[in-house]
């Protein structure tokens, strides 16, 4: 069986795609894979993330091909992953989960309290930048893009007193540097990282049934509750939520917090419910996030994204 796999062409989704692959070729000794890189709107935009008004930045493209038949499936970082996909494809393959945290790297590896006063702390994600501005208003929160290495450059060579990263990009790609990793607690990650999802198209029963063998079901069962929270909020790059599902025995719990444009505010949502129906969990998450007000939160944030995009 010889498939072709699409990806973008950075370093972390290419290590990502290779891991794929070899987990792939453990069950499946039979199969051959042929990477075929492609590049998306969010490669080719370089303007920061919360103000490109369009969802999908890193994935639209290359589902595409897969549903067009260009190529058998697509391997991306799940948190890029639309809640609703095109007609004719399906989350074919969730695999086991990397970390769930983010760090902060910094020329000497100190904590966000430790780091001085004025210092300049990188992100491309706004939801890190309100978390950070909630423990260290004196810092300033810069946007920055660019692979992880291009970031980590950046720090050593000044421009950034630190940067603030997914612990399981730097785990992928193998980069040893020194970091600080952030409490889930007071840094609650985006719905579905630290996962990867892997795209197919619904009618390719072979692929799907190949993909399967490298599912993790725990992690499944974690990131469709927090991608039905997602769906139902309407939550992503551009209203950041931070939500961890967790699966303990039987059970499926759901950690959220959503938060104000100036960080001062925020709603706090914790749900459980059974393992086999982490939808439930999710649209039980979003309809508390409704009736504390989160309507009211996102309307602040459309309106600064406004003023930015302008």
């Amino acid at each position: 069986m010889n498939l072709v796999l699409g990806t973008r062409g950075s370093q972390l989704s290419l290590a990502q795609t290779n891991w794929v692959i070899e987990e792939l070729k453990k069950k499946n000794p039979d199969c051959q894979f042929e990477i075929k890189t492609i590049k998306t709107k969010g490669d080719t935009d370089a303007r920061p993330l919360f103000t490109i008004d369009q969802k999908g930045i890193f994935e639209k493209e290359i589902d595409k091909a897969v549903s067009d038949g260009q190529i058998d499936f697509a391997v991306h970082s799940l948190k890029d992953i639309p809640s609703v996909l095109m007609d004719n494809l399906v989350l074919g393959c969730v695999p086991i989960r990397e970390a769930v945290n983010d760090v902060l790297i910094t020329k000497d590896g100190v904590s966000l309290r430790e780091v001085p006063a004025n210092a300049v702390i990188g992100t491309s994600s706004l939801r890190r930048a309100v978390q950070i501005s909630r423990i260290r208003s004196d810092v300033k929160v810069k946007s920055i893009r660019g692979n992880i290495e291009t970031r980590i450059k950046k720090v050593e060579s000044g421009q950034y007193d630190g940067i603030v990263l997914a612990q399981a990009g730097i785990n992928r790609i193998g980069i040893d540097v020194r970091h600080y990793d952030l409490p889930i607690n007071e840094f609650p990650p985006s719905p579905g990282q630290g996962a990867i999802g892997i795209v197919c198209r619904s009618d390719d029963t072979s692929t799907q049934v190949m993909l399967k063998t490298i599912e993790d079901q725990n992690t499944r069962t974690a990131i469709e509750a927090e991608r039905t929270l997602s769906e139902f909020v309407d939550s992503g790059c551009r209203f950041p939520i931070g939500a961890y599902g967790k699966v303990e025995g039987s059970m499926v719990e759901l950690n959220v917090v959503a938060y104000s444009i100036d960080g001062k505010e925020s709603i706090t949502v914790k749900k459980s419910g059974s393992a086999l129906d982490p939808h439930q969990v999710g649209k039980q998450a979003a309809d508390e996030l409704r009736a504390k007000g989160i309507a009211k939160l996102a309307a602040n944030w459309r309106k600064k994204l406004e003023e930015w995009n302008k």
